[in-house]
């Protein structure tokens, strides 16, 4: 068994696949006052698509600013040219521009020149050259050398869009309905965090002989420098810089990998320090911020990490390193520290599941190897979850690090420990409010039966746990906590079941009598269980008037005619396990009904005779009736 002070042995992790969190990514419409038609291009024209932190943006390279118009704009010129009031100075509608531009001419602008000195009552002189130009043109010569609008041709529609709204119609006032409902999926896309950013130099590396091609005795200083040579990032960003290097340091991190797998003698005192060095340079990063207003996990694509190739390389890379036969603790322990595994945990938060995959491999060796960092590692996992639930409901590694708490859970010894129970109650059964628990149900379930696998006498408080967080309003949430009690009662003992029965059963109750046919028909799946049928008959006389009248109701109301199927086998059950109180609750329930349609029929005729009075009342008051 698996202790926080001990070395027992330590359950390993089983292979299972995690469910994906991908990353979220915005298209993000610029909301800005009405301008002219504002497109500055260097190369071909057509739509581009925006970053979603800023409305107007120029691509690397003197790529096209655009900018999303709430109107039709007008024509581009030819020439590539713009209103220069729009860019320069913001005109509000360009409606002078569009009036001017026969006036302005086709002919290119000079640079203004430089004006005298003038009194501050005096008008403003005109530049040279300006005389006789239409106003657009003067503007534009103002704001620096332009091409002036093409001129229009004779008898051509004018454009004056002077009668245009001043301000854009909101997008919520058109349509109010969000537009996340009617949104398309997203496609994947690459993310890369700031780390990567090329420095805009080529990066060369000197190549280094293979270490297959040199003697034995200079393999571990040659090792060395391979591994300084890897602590070079480059800029996956950029497909195109530093192809040959990139291919250079794929291979050798391939080459690295190979050689901790298969070599002997090879982790010297001095290779610890470069290893955890080159881990650290390649895989500890800032995330790029997640937008998860408009992610769905059900439709959208995951978010790949764009320096994949070699990140890959480097976690199984470090994963061989610590499953290593000569991987000595005692020297690692000096530099995978707190800090070290801190920043590890951080990157759980990734949004590409295949580096969540690995770091749920590597934090799980860790805990295994290192002892002194058992506690606190669940410490930390113990806050993450706490601002996950009550702060920040967006964290994109909580199943894989529910994945390690499972294997952790059953290691640990009996008979449990106060934190243990502490972490069970207060934060796993907390875990099934938030929002997106269907990401990562599966491995919480698993987690609370592995506690009551444990401690059986946990039971009582985890089950009022999940009778306190029922969800009310979300029938797919409903659908996973009736699957997760199931699991609970197949490994409960009948001395916790009696105690929990009445609570249990009401609630069930409820579950049948759903409208929601998905929430009935997984209720009444129950009685297919051959355990929970023998805790149910041992108890039938305290189950069954708690269940009779809501299954009679439905055997009879019940839209869905699979559920009434159902419904009428767990009847027959439970007529044949006690059919004298079966009896007397079917006479009873059938007298109480007899009851409330009596009591029902005397309430309208009731109501009958209050409207008559009434209504010969009224009839009264206006002489149609004498008094």
């Amino acid at each position: 068994m698996l202790t926080s002070s001990s070395s027992p042995p330590f359950t390993p992790l089983a292979a299972r696949p995690s469910p994906l969190h991908p990353g979220p990514s915005r298209s993000l419409q610029s909301q800005r006052p009405p301008l002219c038609a504002l497109t500055l291009t260097s190369c071909s024209p057509g739509p581009a698509s925006f970053p979603a932190r800023s409305p107007l943006h120029r691509q690397p390279g003197g790529g096209p600013i655009t900018a999303l118009l709430p109107f039709e704009p007008p024509p581009a010129p030819a020439n590539g040219s713009a209103c220069a009031g729009a860019v320069g100075l913001g005109c509000a509608l360009c409606s002078v521009c569009a009036m001017d531009s026969a006036q302005a001419g086709p002919d290119t602008l000079s640079q203004p020149q430089p004006q005298p000195a003038r009194p501050p009552s005096a008008s403003p002189a005109p530049a040279p050259g300006s005389q006789g130009m239409g106003r657009s043109a003067r503007i534009t010569q103002l704001a620096g050398s332009r091409p002036s609008p093409r001129p229009q041709p004779s008898g051509a529609p004018s454009r004056d869009m002077s009668s245009a709204p001043t301000t854009p119609p909101s997008v919520d006032k058109v349509d109010g309905f969000s537009r996340k409902s009617v949104r398309k999926a997203r496609q994947k896309r690459s993310q890369s965090s700031s780390q990567f950013r090329s420095q805009g130099k080529p990066i060369e590396l000197t190549p280094l002989p293979l270490l297959k091609d040199v003697p034995t005795s200079e393999q571990p200083e040659l090792f060395l420098k391979k591994l300084q040579q890897c602590c070079v990032i480059f800029d996956f960003m950029d497909t195109l810089s530093d192809l040959k290097m990139k291919e250079y340091k794929r291979s050798t991190l391939n080459e690295l990998v190979d050689y901790i797998t298969v070599s002997r003698g090879c982790l010297t005192e001095q290779t610890y320090p470069e290893v955890v060095r080159m881990v650290s340079c390649n895989i500890f990063r800032t995330l790029p911020p997640s937008d998860s207003n408009e992610f769905d996990p059900e439709e959208d694509e995951p978010t790949l990490e764009a320096s994949w190739p070699h990140l890959q390389l480097v976690y199984e890379f470090f994963i061989r390193f610590l499953e290593s036969q000569e991987f000595q603790p005692s020297i690692a322990k000096k530099y995978i520290d707190q800090k070290f595994v801190l920043q590890l945990l951080e990157l759980f938060d990734s949004e590409d599941p295949r580096e969540r995959d690995y770091l749920k491999t590597v934090l799980h060796r860790i805990y295994g190897k290192f002892l002194g960092l058992r506690a606190f590692i669940r410490k930390q996992i113990n806050n993450i979850f706490l601002r996950f639930v009550y702060e920040t409901e967006h964290f994109n590694g909580v199943a894989e690090l529910l994945e390690i708490l499972g294997s952790i859970i059953n290691g640990f010894a009996l008979p449990l420990k106060a934190e243990h129970k502490q972490f069970l109650v207060k934060v796993l059964i907390p875990l099934h409010t938030v929002r997106s628990l269907s990401l990562f149900h599966a491995q919480l379930a698993y987690c609370i039966v592995q506690f009551l696998e444990k401690d059986p006498s946990l039971t009582e408080p985890v089950i009022r746990g999940l009778m306190k967080f029922w969800p009310k309003t979300c029938s797919q949430k409903e659908v996973m906590f009736l699957g997760e009690l199931e699991e609970i009662l197949d490994v409960i003992e009948p001395s916790q079941f009696v105690k929990i029965q009445e609570p249990l059963f009401k609630q069930i109750s409820k579950c049948v009598s759903s409208p929601h046919f998905q929430v009935a028909e997984r209720a009444l799946y129950y009685w297919n269980n051959e355990y929970i049928m023998s805790l149910i008959e041992e108890n039938s006389n305290v189950i069954l008037p708690i269940m009779f009248a809501s299954l009679y109701r439905i055997s009879k109301e019940h839209w869905n005619p699979a559920i009434v199927a159902l419904v009428y086998n767990v009847l027959k059950a439970f007529m044949e396990m006690n059919s004298t109180l079966f009896d007397e609750l079917t006479a009873t329930y059938k007298s109480d009904r007899q009851r409330e349609k009596k009591k029902e029929k005397e309430r309208e005729e009731l109501w009958k005779k209050l409207e008559d009075l009434e209504l010969k009342r009224g009839l009264r008051s206006d002489g149609i009736i004498p008094t």
